[in-house]
């Protein structure tokens, strides 16, 4: 069931999982309900609100009216639009009524996508629907934004879909109005005040086009279990909806992030205006009553999904009509958890595949997820373990510290093709020096051989360059150097520019040229047989943010990477350089508190920052 929000169509899909036969391979025991849930009704059970696949909320519970749980419970017949001052689920919700065009209650508006559903081939929808290197385009018609995603001149229907623009994650945002002159000028926008959230807020904020019934919007979630809109021009808030009650730090066995609600950054169809995310809920605030959005899963085998244990921080991915949510565990490595991909059709709900470590642990917790190069799925995994709580590595290898490459099938892979492993995995594991700490980039470098890449950061200070075609299995890798002096967490950004390919990611870097260092440190990929890896530059502010970066067109004119310092201002830097172009505004400029891994977006001549309690635009 969905809800049609100023365009926007909002889908939570809760599904109760119960194993099939087959490693990795799931179905679901209830129906999904919708995202907008009214806080704590009675009914919507599965006894009088049809079947397993019906709409009308958790199967397990029973009633006759209302949602079944602040998370979800159904509209049904008593579903009404919600539009910016509407509140909550209607009071007579939970019927045998299925929507029309899915068993299991995701969006009736916006489900599948047309067969002609991407914006070009290759085409980069969020910087101007040129076509850049490596954009191919997904089966199943989602837009996947392309590999390289450096192309498209900026336009008045700029989007920003996904966590770092494109689905090779990449973090490049094209628009002719941001040249290194112009932003010398950037302040926060005045004309922009009073987009205020109920924070923490840890996810990237989004940016979606006027459809032409509405104005564009920035979206943003928060810890909270609330989807905030706002009015791009002006800050007024479109809508804030609360999806359910986040599940208090006090009932985890460990974690950093109180409460726990949305931290992974969300999705967006651009097709179909539907938003996917993943929140962590607890009807009475409690370990027992807590569950994901999509939680109690029991696939490969005995590994068995238990939400309570397992964090959502990674962002989500939508390939081949599918959205794939990655999971990993709290910090502090507690309990019998696994790295997890699951995946869920966005027509049919009860189709659902999953896949996950052998061993205990690898996490799949990077901020940025899962990339794709529009066919298939790259993610790397955390340390995994021997046993729970132990930190001791398995006797072999069992899918801990690598980078992985899977078909939208989720189904494992054995062919070393499609899997990179360090040779030191084990000593990886034992120091929790893991992989799984940033996601890799889909990057394409002109004049390399192989050109089409895959790259990896480590916790250990190391770049791993891939050859995207066959990553290699256990072994070294196809280029790596030691670039940082220190772990390197977060998610990096990748970039060309007349001067070379880089990639630019937080940290302290190992071997920087005379004279410099600061909170972010570029290196340069090499265009030759094969790539060689090196540090351009350091600089910038201390951060315990992401880097995004933009530039004034698809040649790489007018590089400059973006970041938000620990003085919570917004800094800019020139791309190849590393030279300050924005040193971080006037007092005035200084944000509320901004969380670590939060990066800034850019859109028709803006900069959108979302801050704990706060969205910021800053203009020209």
């Amino acid at each position: 069931m969905c809800r049609t929000v100023g365009g926007l169509v909002l889908v939570g899909v809760i599904l109760e999982l119960v194993a099939c036969s087959g490693s990795g391979s799931v179905s679901a025991a209830g129906g999904s309900t919708s995202s907008a849930g009214a806080p704590a009704g009675s009914g919507g059970s599965a006894a009088v609100g049809g079947d397993t696949t019906s709409s009308g909320g958790d199967p397990t519970t029973t009633g006759t009216g209302g949602a079944s749980s602040p998370a979800g419970g159904s509209l049904g017949t008593g579903g009404t639009t919600l539009n910016p001052t509407a509140t909550g689920g209607a009071p007579t919700g939970g019927s045998s009524s299925k929507p029309s065009s899915a068993t299991g209650g995701v969006a009736n508006t916006g489900g599948s996508r047309s067969a002609a559903g991407a914006t070009s081939t290759g085409g980069n929808r969020a910087t101007g629907g040129a076509t850049v290197a490596g954009g191919a385009v997904s089966t199943g018609g989602t837009t996947t934004n392309g590999g390289a995603g450096t192309g498209g001149a900026a336009t008045s229907a700029v989007s920003v879909l996904q966590h770092h623009n494109h689905a090779s994650r990449d973090g490049v945002y094209v628009d002719a109005a941001l040249t290194k002159t112009a932003a010398a000028s950037l302040h926060i926008d005045t004309a922009f005040p009073g987009a205020m959230l109920s924070g923490p807020t840890y996810a990237q904020p989004l940016y979606l086009a006027s459809s032409g019934s509405g104005p564009a919007l920035a979206i943003a979630v928060t810890e909270q279990n609330r989807v905030y809109a706002f009015n791009a021009a002006t800050g007024a808030q479109v809508y804030n909806v609360l999806l359910g009650t986040p599940l208090p730090r006090a009932q985890l066995a460990c974690g950093n992030i109180d409460p726990l609600g949305i931290t992974g950054t969300p999705v967006i169809d651009e097709t179909t205006r539907t938003i996917y995310l993943d929140a962590m809920t607890s009807v009475d605030a409690t370990a027992a009553n807590a569950r994901h959005l999509v939680y109690a899963l029991n696939a490969s085998g005995s590994t068995t999904f238990k939400s309570v244990i397992q964090n959502q921080r990674g962002a989500l991915m939508l390939l081949g009509g599918k959205v794939f949510v990655p999971f990993g565990g709290h910090l502090g490595d507690c309990s019998d958890y696994h790295g997890w991909i699951v995946g869920i059709s966005t027509t049919d709900p009860t189709q659902v595949s999953a896949w996950a470590t052998r061993a205990l642990a690898g996490g799949v917790w990077a901020p940025g997820g899962i990339s794709s190069d529009g066919t298939s799925l790259f993610f790397a995994t955390g340390n995994t373990e021997a046993n729970a709580n132990s930190f001791a590595p398995p006797g072999t290898w069992q899918d801990g510290e690598t980078i992985f490459r899977l078909a939208p099938s989720l189904a494992h892979v054995t062919a070393t093709t499609d899997y990179f492993v360090p040779t030191n995995w084990s000593a990886m594991d034992q120091a929790d020096a893991d992989l799984g700490g940033t996601n890799p980039i889909v990057f394409d470098v002109a004049g390399a051989t192989p050109s089409g890449l895959v790259i990896g950061l480590g916790k250990d200070g190391k770049a791993y360059v891939l050859n995207r075609a066959n990553l290699g299995g256990v072994s070294a890798p196809l280029a790596g150097a030691t670039v940082s002096s220190g772990a390197i967490i977060n998610a990096a950004a990748a970039y060309s520019t007349p001067s070379g390919a880089y990639v630019v990611f937080k940290g302290s870097g190992s071997g920087c040229p005379s004279g410099q260092s600061g909170g972010l440190t570029a290196i340069k990929i090499g265009a030759s047989s094969p790539p060689t890896v090196s540090v351009a530059w350091c600089g910038g502010p201390s951060t315990q943010g992401s880097p995004s970066v933009s530039m004034s067109n698809a040649a790489g004119q007018d590089s400059m990477v973006w970041i938000v310092g620990t003085d919570n201002k917004l800094h800019g830097l020139d791309g190849v350089t590393g030279a300050s172009v924005f040193g971080g505004g006037a007092t005035t400029d200084t944000m509320s508190a901004v969380q670590k891994f939060e990066t800034p977006i850019v859109a028709n001549g803006r900069i959108f920052v979302t801050a704990n309690n706060q969205m910021y635009a800053f203009s020209m």
